[in-house]
């Protein structure tokens, strides 16, 4: 009886290690988009993309899009940030760079105008927003543009 308590005991702890071996680390990156103050788009970066298409029709060239990008092992956000707007074939058609976040706004804020305007020059593209930071050199494609 002691034995076979033993057997189902070394089982069952092999299998919990097995399984968490496997597992995603805790504090994935995670990102807001706000249109003004509106939340339009939160997202972390294990979703797929094609969750991730922000939906720009209705906005004004007064609007402002601001981006918070939180970082899984930094404080809070990233240093030396950038946002770039690419086309399909991965061209840059525009890079916007933030000064390191100091106290508690850390997001990012483009003019929709500037959007709108490089949409409007490049209407047979596909367009998307891209992420880096020192932190992430690589980047991170944040979302695609739905501006029409």
């Amino acid at each position: 009886m002691k034995r076979t308590t033993f057997i189902r005991l070394f089982t069952l702890m092999a299998l919990a290690f097995t399984v968490f071996s496997f597992t995603t680390k805790v504090g994935l990156d995670s990102y807001e988009i706000y249109l003004n103050n509106k939340l339009i788009l939160k997202q972390s970066v294990n979703q797929p993309l094609s969750l991730r298409v922000l939906q720009l029709s209705q906005a004004s060239s007064r609007d402002q899009l601001r981006i918070n990008y939180k970082h899984c092992g930094s404080p809070v956000t990233g240093t030396d940030r950038s946002i770039v707007l690419k086309d399909e074939k991965g061209n840059t058609l525009k890079k916007w760079t933030f000064a390191n976040a100091t106290g508690s706004d850390v997001s990012m804020t483009i003019p929709v105008k500037e959007l709108l305007q490089l949409e409007k020059s490049n209407a047979d593209h596909n367009l998307s927003l891209h992420y880096a930071a020192r932190e992430l050199p690589k980047g991170e494609t944040l979302a695609f543009l739905h501006l029409k």
